[in-house]
């Protein structure tokens, strides 16, 4: 009996689930770096609310986009070291729906869960609680962004031994928007100023993305596999 497009990606997602869960420290590893780099800095500058609120936001969002650097990785290197990102290329399903289905399961152990620890997190550097609303959608969009980039990097790098360091430069340029406009967005929220703006170009980017990416991600993977 064939399989829809959608039952699949729904197949794929939930085995990511399972096989993160059995891995507890890989899944573990982004939150724990995210953690320890934003608790740190409040340790190392002066106790002033002010000092620490003026750069809450760039902490905030560099720790982000590193925590998330970490898990890109192993987002097809383990399928393609035991053979089964090849039996999924030859499979009925098309590759950009399986590019899909594992980004979103990437998103889901990694950038929403840093989405749900950044209020614990912004607390710790003097953030307002008014600032949190526009903190974590720039947060959720700004990390679902850099999933789909990351998808790509991770498309061209899966053949390569040690491939961590070249994705780190495949993706943080591309990541320098995201940078920018979401701590932008976290400022403003900070400073009580409209930050839609921010928000509304974080969107856009969040759309562009998703729309092409997991095409240049199958595209690359076809690529590296032959």
């Amino acid at each position: 009996m064939s399989v829809g497009v959608l039952e699949a990606m729904s197949l794929v997602v939930r085995r990511e689930m399972r096989l993160a869960f059995r891995r507890p420290d890989q899944l573990l590893q982004p939150l724990v770096f995210f953690l320890i780099v934003t608790t740190l800095f409040p340790l190392s500058l002066s106790p002033e609310l002010s000092l620490l609120r003026d750069m809450a936001p760039g902490v905030l969002w560099v720790a982000a986009l590193l925590s998330s650097l970490l898990s890109l990785e192993t987002l097809f290197k383990g399928d393609a070291e035991d053979g089964t990102l090849e039996q999924l290329t030859l499979s009925a399903q098309p590759l950009v729906a399986i590019v899909i289905a594992k980004t979103i399961a990437h998103w889901l152990l990694s950038g929403a869960a840093l989405v749900l620890m950044s209020p614990l997190v912004a607390t710790a550097l003097a953030i307002p609680v008014g600032a949190f609303p526009t903190m974590l959608a720039s947060l959720a969009l700004g990390t679902l962004t850099l999933s789909w980039l990351g998808a790509i990097g991770a498309g061209l790098t899966v053949g390569l031994r040690r491939g961590s360091v070249l994705l780190s430069l495949i993706v943080l340029p591309l990541a320098m928007p995201l940078l920018i406009f979401g701590a932008s967005a976290t400022d403003r929220a900070i400073g009580g100023e409209g930050s839609a703006g921010a928000l509304y170009f974080l969107a856009a980017l969040c759309v562009f993305t998703c729309t092409l990416a997991p095409f240049a991600a199958a595209a690359a993977l076809r690529i590296t596999l032959e």
